[in-house]
């Protein structure tokens, strides 16, 4: 393959060499073909093997590594009131998952690669099991059954469970395998789930307006606009390119202080993780964006700068790879689909050559621009393409900042049911350093602080350890809230090491 926009033909140099030069050789180029006319997004015919999308290649490859059950999404809700009908409950789920093809999709291994295998309605079967439950048993009926795998090949990805808790009570419990479901399909999902259980509580079928295309009619269009690996000029080979030459030379593993051998991470519990908070309050919310308005940055760029540092700092290398979450939703077709649009991007921030805090922010930003313009290469071909072990993960480090709103209400009341969510009780490290972080608006649009958690694999790290780093990332934050433009190099001095017990 050639990494040249432009490739001299050396047989035609060669001929022209044995000529006499009258005239100046011109060698002869291969010039970039036209560009091809974009195919639409809409509904069309599907072939017998439909691929799956590019997003959700990671966790099928980790499913078959036997790490399924860290990639579940639980959610669960506690339905109260004198209007609470079970049997609509049963069947809004029943209309969903109908409704929206990827929670009646098996991914087996075929000839062909794995595949999206859509199970048509009739044959999807029951879905939701009711069960009573004691108030003292709940927590751990809810966290068993958050924490049970799923069989791509066998298994549907939704699992739904009404632990009945009386006669007006009851938690309803959605587990949805994340190769089918992302971040922002949960608002859509618990609009049409609302809808669908007002219909069935009045005796009706849900009246919603249809789809206007389904997940697998978007990753055929996913797959045309990637084009093949074969192809030296398509979207996918010239992201796979950007990404050999960005990663190339780049540590394989940061090494952490005060940490366990990562050879313990995936034995037995070893994805078993726990949290710490972290909060901004709206002050330093307000100074962060006018930093990154200073810079021409976005918030996130900040915040990532910020993780950078620590993470240098944690683990002694001036050279780290940090990832975060994209959206992948870059059609507004795609709103309201239920599916796995969302993917890891990466970003190496070279410490050791920024000067000061201004140069390592605009460094950031120019990499957080490349790295969102070439989303969609899987791990798994990049793997082959770095001269690296290929057991080293491709980051050990991420940092997701979602926008909310001001303030989540725990509790609602909805047609004569009050609402509050419960938590599952199963808390899921697939990355060794992981925060995930909302910044919240008030409705006037006025910043209202940040917050969120700080995620970590219990089997790799001592709690006083992790509450130390994300003190170092909080007063990173801080630093440049205050405006620091300083040198960089004594940010990175400021973690203690410790002995490991």
């Amino acid at each position: 393959m050639n990494n040249s926009a432009a490739v001299i033909s050396s047989e035609t140099i060669g001929a022209r060499a044995a000529q006499p030069a009258l005239h100046p050789v011109r060698p002869a180029f291969r010039h970039h073909p036209p560009p091809r006319r974009p195919m639409p997004l809409a509904r069309g015919p599907r072939p017998a093997h439909i691929p799956l999308a590019p997003a959700q290649e990671r966790m099928w490859y980790a499913a078959r590594a036997g790490n399924s059950g860290d990639w579940n999404v639980a959610h669960a809700v506690r339905l109260s009131g004198p209007a609470l009908r079970l049997e609509a409950i049963v069947a809004a789920v029943d209309d969903v998952v109908a409704r929206h093809e990827p929670l009646r999709t098996r991914y087996p291994r075929t000839a062909s690669g794995p595949a999206q295998v859509i199970v048509p309605v009739p044959e999807a079967g029951p879905r939701t099991d009711l069960v009573m439950v004691g108030e003292a048993d709940l927590p751990h009926r809810v966290a068993e059954f958050a924490a049970s795998e799923f069989d791509l090949a066998i298994d549907l990805p939704l699992r739904a469970r009404l632990c009945v808790l009386g006669p007006h009570e009851a938690v309803l419990v959605l587990v949805v395998h994340h190769i089918s479901i992302d971040g922002r399909s949960v608002a859509p999902l618990l609009r049409d789930l609302r809808t669908a259980y007002l219909a069935r509580q009045a005796g009706a079928a849900p009246d919603w307006p249809p789809l206007p295309i389904d997940y697998a009619d978007y990753t055929l269009w996913k797959h045309a606009q990637l084009g093949d690996y074969s192809d030296e000029w398509s979207r996918a080979t010239q992201q796979l390119r950007y990404w050999a030459n960005a990663l190339a030379g780049r540590p394989p593993r940061l090494e952490f202080p005060c940490a366990r051998a990562h050879a313990v991470r995936r034995a037995g519990t070893a994805a078993a993780g726990a949290v710490v908070p972290v909060t901004f309050g709206a002050d330093t919310h307000r100074a962060l964006l006018d930093r990154a308005c200073a810079a021409r940055a976005s918030l996130f760029m900040v915040l990532q700068t910020a993780f950078a540092v620590a993470v240098g700092a944690f683990s002694g290398s001036a050279d780290v790879t940090v990832a975060t979450a994209v959206a992948g939703r870059d059609h507004r077709l795609l709103d309201d689909l239920v599916g796995n649009f969302a993917d890891d991007v990466l970003m190496r921030v070279r410490l050791d050559r920024a000067a000061d805090a201004e140069e390592l922010l605009d460094q950031v930003r120019r990499v957080a621009l490349a790295a969102f313009a070439h989303p969609d290469t899987p791990g798994r071909r990049l793997k082959r393409c770095l001269l690296q072990d290929p057991t080293c993960p491709l980051f050990q480090a991420t940092l997701i900042l979602q926008r909310g709103t001001a303030a989540a209400p725990a509790a609602g009341h909805h047609d004569g049911l009050t609402v509050t969510e419960v938590g599952t009780g199963v808390v899921r490290a697939k990355h060794d350093l992981e925060f995930g972080l909302v910044d919240r608006y008030d409705r006037l649009g006025a910043p209202a602080g940040i917050d969120g958690v700080f995620r970590y694999p219990t089997a790799l790290f001592e709690h006083r350890t992790v509450v130390a780093f994300v003190e170092l990332f909080t007063a990173t934050v801080e630093l440049l809230a205050t405006g620091y433009r300083g040198p960089v190099a004594p940010l990175l001095s400021g973690f203690p090491a410790e002995p490991v017990t």
